[in-house]
């Protein structure tokens, strides 16, 4: 590849990480939403993904479970599962107070920390 080409390829890769992570920033938001509102089955499914891309050696993700949600909110996972290879930022920072959100969320549901 040429210094013109790398370049050029370079600003393409940084555009769609820049796309995704502002696609997962929506996403995240709403999953997020329904685990601080909702109450069901699929919900408990929603807060283990976000406890997952939050500490994932805490709160290992089966993702098989991804077929056991609505496909809106799967689409949704799989959003902030193409920011995460980006690699840009954590997901519970693309969103207002992430963090403390989600360890009320993860705290709300009952999931514990390892013990250390």
């Amino acid at each position: 590849m040429t210094p013109s080409e790398l370049l050029q390829r370079e600003a393409h890769l940084e555009s769609r990480a820049q796309a995704a992570q502002t696609a997962a920033a929506a996403a995240y938001g709403r999953l997020l939403g329904l685990a601080e509102t909702r109450d069901s089955g699929q919900i408990r499914t929603v807060v283990q993904f976000l406890a997952s891309t939050y500490n994932s050696t805490a709160f290992p993700y089966d993702l098989y479970d991804l077929r056991t949600v609505d496909i809106e909110i799967s689409d949704d996972m799989l959003t902030c599962l193409d920011a995460l290879r980006w690699a840009k930022r954590d997901l519970h920072g693309l969103v207002d107070n992430g963090a403390e959100r989600v360890e009320a969320v993860i705290a709300d549901w009952g999931l514990k920390w390892p013990e250390c």
